[in-house]
């Protein structure tokens, strides 16, 4: 124990000798200065930020001296159009996959891939000579059978003659007119058969089904083909016309179906996949029956003349539906809309210029948007000016400049000019911009 109090007394006794030299107390000073500027520096920091935010955008206090250079539209008066958004997918009105109805060998294919054909047109022979060859077989049988029929009518018309003098029996009369009967039904079940024959060589001339592009063939020539061959010969799609169908919410079909009940016809657009290009130009062509539960949607399909073919099969499209045109309607550009709550209440309103070259918050009701456009129903009037870029520097108040601006008259204080000053605001004539 008295070990351990002389230890801390040498320890404590070392530490004093340190401190009491010239050079610790050197180091100390200047430890304590740089801590002692870090903190004004941190200081005036807080302080320029607050002042840079108690100015506003636009320089000075409150951002009232200097104007913020924005762009302006006019608000104007027209129509809009009433676009339904969807994503659809083109479908052709037909693909038919063209199969044998005959087994035989193929001999010839008469189409080449991609080719656009017509409904008619020659594609592929079989080989038609045993399906010849059984139709002359069934056509002698049913010459035979014709002849035996004409016969026993003969025979018939004796026996109908000697009954009438009772040389026969009546017996023999009636089997008779039965043998007629049999024959008859032979010689009909003959002229099925050659029915049946003829078709069957027909079947052996391949011909398209409906007008439109054949596809990769799945079949060479000289293979037999049968009517149980799954893949078939080839696949034909219909092109022109061709549809696309597409869904749009369930909130929508009381609007279009009231228009299709007037008679309107709905015109519908097809756009790119970056819904930047136009492809084709269509009519709504018919409305499904039911509205998908899973998802609260209906589908439509749209008819496409497709002249040029740029619509393809399965493509991915942009439909735009033209539900309605709204005549007389407040329009002004989508860039002048902002969201937010400026006077503490979350609202859509824009940035309306006075004409002293300030700004002043506009809450407004939009409408309808079409495209770059928006309609407003309440909240603004045709001739208005609104700001379209540089609002997000603004406030209630605050005044702006235009590019292309020019100055207006100064006023004569006691025949002077007025001198500039902090608090001086330049008056500017605004040139809005369409």
């Amino acid at each position: 124990m008295l070990n351990l109090r002389e230890g801390e007394s040498e320890v404590s006794g070392a530490l004093r000798q340190r401190w009491a030299s010239p050079r610790t107390r050197k180091i100390a000073v200047i430890v304590l200065a740089v801590v002692l500027v870090l903190v004004v520096l941190l200081v005036r920091n807080i302080q320029h930020r607050r002042s840079a935010t108690m100015q506003g955008p636009g320089g000075g206090r409150g951002g009232l001296n200097n104007p913020v250079a924005v762009t302006v539209a006019t608000v104007t008066s027209g129509d809009v159009q009433v676009r339904i958004p969807a994503l659809g997918t083109i479908t052709p009105l037909a693909t038919v996959t063209v199969k044998t109805q005959i087994s035989g060998q193929l001999q010839k294919i008469a189409f080449k891939e991609g080719q656009l054909v017509h409904q008619g047109d020659f594609l592929a022979q079989i080989d038609p000579r045993p399906y010849d060859a059984a139709l002359k077989q069934i056509r002698g049988a049913l010459r035979r059978d014709q002849a035996l029929l004409a016969d026993a009518r003969l025979a018939l018309k004796r026996f109908e003659e000697l009954i009438t003098e009772d040389s026969i029996a009546q017996q023999q009369l009636d089997t008779q007119r039965a043998l007629v009967e049999q024959y008859e039904g032979t010689v009909e079940a003959d002229q099925a058969q050659v029915n049946t024959a003829a078709l069957n060589l027909q079947y052996a001339h391949i011909v398209s089904p409906v007008t439109g592009r054949v596809g990769l063939r799945q079949v060479d020539e000289g293979n037999y083909v049968t009517p149980g061959d799954a893949n078939g010969i080839v696949v034909i799609t219909q092109l022109q016309p061709i549809t696309a169908i597409f869904s749009v919410p369930e909130d929508n079909v009381p609007a279009i179906m009231r228009r299709l009940h007037e008679g309107a016809t709905l015109e519908a657009d097809a756009y790119d996949r970056t819904n930047s290009t136009k492809l084709a130009a269509g009519k709504l062509l018919t409305v499904d029956n039911q509205i998908d539960t899973s998802t609260g949607t209906i589908k439509l399909r749209a008819l496409f003349d497709n002249t040029d073919g740029t619509l393809f099969p399965n493509q991915f499209v942009n439909i735009q539906l033209l539900e309605n045109d709204l005549h007389n309607q407040v329009i002004m550009p989508n860039a002048a809309v902002h969201r937010g709550a400026p006077n503490g209440v979350v609202t859509t309103f824009v940035y309306r210029v006075n004409p002293d070259s300030t700004v002043s918050v506009r809450p407004v009701t939009l409408s309808v948007v079409d495209g770059e456009r928006v309609a407003v129903s309440a909240g603004l009037a045709a001739g208005d000016i609104v700001v379209t870029e540089g609002g997000d520097r603004l406030r209630d108040g605050a005044p702006v400049a235009l590019p292309g601006a020019t100055p207006g008259p100064e006023k004569l204080v006691d025949g002077q000019p007025p001198r500039a000053s902090g608090s001086h605001r330049s008056r500017l004539r605004i040139t809005p911009r369409q």
